[in-house]
């Protein structure tokens, strides 16, 4: 099964790195799921939540505002001003 390399980072640090299956973002334009083989975007962050979903079925939650997410070849990279990792389930 195709997998997802993701990034998320903020301003100062990087958040969490690793692969997943699916993530979950709130952009300007509204919620947004990407899958591994999406199309190429670049999207900007609303202040909200994002959710990755790791191979093994871990929701990792993190909060993020002001930034952009990218996708190209599999590989997600979610920049923020702020962002944290709150959960993890």
């Amino acid at each position: 099964m195709a997998e997802l390399t993701v990034s998320v980072v903020s301003a100062d640090h990087e958040v969490w790195s690793g692969t997943a299956k699916q993530i979950i973002a709130r952009t300007t334009e509204g919620e947004i799921g990407i899958l591994p083989g999406h199309e190429p975007i670049l999207a900007i962050l609303a202040k909200g939540e994002v959710r990755v979903t790791t191979p093994d079925g871990t929701v990792l939650s993190a909060n993020a505002d002001d930034g952009f997410l990218s996708v190209e070849h599999d590989i997600v990279t979610v920049v923020a001003r702020n962002a944290e990792l709150v959960a993890t389930a």
